[in-house]
């Protein structure tokens, strides 16, 4: 399938994705049969249609930042997850709610920010001044180990029953009571994240070769591990603060979509960004219509469809390797 036909074929899809966000949820609401001044109304500008916007931007930044981390590390198997950034804004996130300094969601958000900035800067000491892959995948195993481990500490020292809830269900991850702030918070981070990681296309495609041959082409691997680092840590950062962590939407979408864009990794950003933002979409509408009084957190329906597809992903290689 061409390039232009897909993207085309996926951006339908996302704003198919997108109204069907819009009317989904224990109560159905129709956009077009909104009278204006209803509660309905209300509801509709004011819950879903920033939850719906901020499901398109957090979803098309993973998407595209997993396609851009496959495509660098050269590895299919990699996500957001493996740079530690997603773990270090978790961390810090959490850390402000340990502190019981939670009591706004611009707090929460500026600690998890504090905590992915951290982490770009610890990522660009561990790595050293290499552009290798093998360096990066390294400081990023070990950023992510550390914040894991400091983020299970304070789980286990929560000062109140309330206080380990909180921190938990955070976790957990989801768009429940989003609203326009978190919408004007994180967009910036993520529009500029994507602009990053779009910039990479032409490194990328050289790496395919090996990194001897992308130097032979003049490819600078430290500019471009900047921007790779600097694109998926300002975004997927942003994500991980206002919504807690979503996994293995950088992981699902580029392989689904890599048999109809191609092999060459910048034909499958777009892509990929398209089929993060429409799968956020139709899974955050899902867990709206599960059945039961509360909703179903993203981050579990994510990590229920992300798991078996992974285990599949390296049952396959095994295969492959026999």
């Amino acid at each position: 399938m061409s390039g232009v036909r897909l993207n085309l074929l996926l951006a339908a899809l996302v704003a198919a994705a997108f109204g069907l966000s819009l009317m989904a949820g224990k109560v159905w609401i129709a956009p077009w049969a909104v009278a204006a001044g209803s509660p309905e109304a209300l509801v509709m500008a004011e819950l879903r249609l920033p939850r719906a916007v901020l499901g398109l931007l957090i979803g098309a930044m993973l998407g595209a930042s997993g396609a851009v981390m496959q495509g660098y590390l050269r590895n299919p198997l990699a996500d957001p997850g493996v740079l530690g950034v997603s773990a270090s804004a978790a961390f810090g996130a959490v850390l402000a709610l340990f502190l019981g300094l939670g009591v706004t969601p611009l707090v929460v958000s500026a600690f998890g920010m504090g905590g992915a900035v951290a982490a770009m800067g610890l990522l660009a000491l561990l790595a050293g001044r290499s552009g290798s892959a093998t360096g990066f995948i390294l400081a990023g195993v070990v950023l992510s180990s550390l914040a894991g481990a400091l983020t299970a500490l304070l789980i286990s020292l929560a000062p109140n029953p309330f206080a380990l809830e909180e921190i938990v269900t955070w976790l957990m991850g989801a768009l429940t009571d989003r609203g326009w702030g978190d919408v004007i918070r994180v967009s910036p981070f993520v529009v500029l994240g994507l602009l990053l990681l779009a910039g990479t296309g032409r490194a990328l495609d050289a790496l395919a070769l090996g990194e001897g041959a992308a130097r032979s082409m003049g490819i600078d691997l430290r500019t471009t591990r900047w921007l790779v680092i600097g694109g998926a840590g300002l975004g997927v950062g942003a994500a991980v603060a206002a919504t807690g962590v979503i996994g293995f939407v950088g992981l699902v979408v580029p392989h689904l979509l890599r048999p109809l864009a191609g092999e060459r990794p910048s034909a499958l950003i777009l892509p990929s960004a398209l089929g993060g933002a429409a799968l956020l979409l139709v899974a955050d509408s899902a867990v709206r219509l599960a059945p039961g009084a509360t909703e179903l957190k993203l981050g579990i329906a994510m990590a229920l469809v992300g798991a078996p597809f992974f285990l599949w992903l390296l049952w396959r290689g095994r295969e492959r390797l026999a």
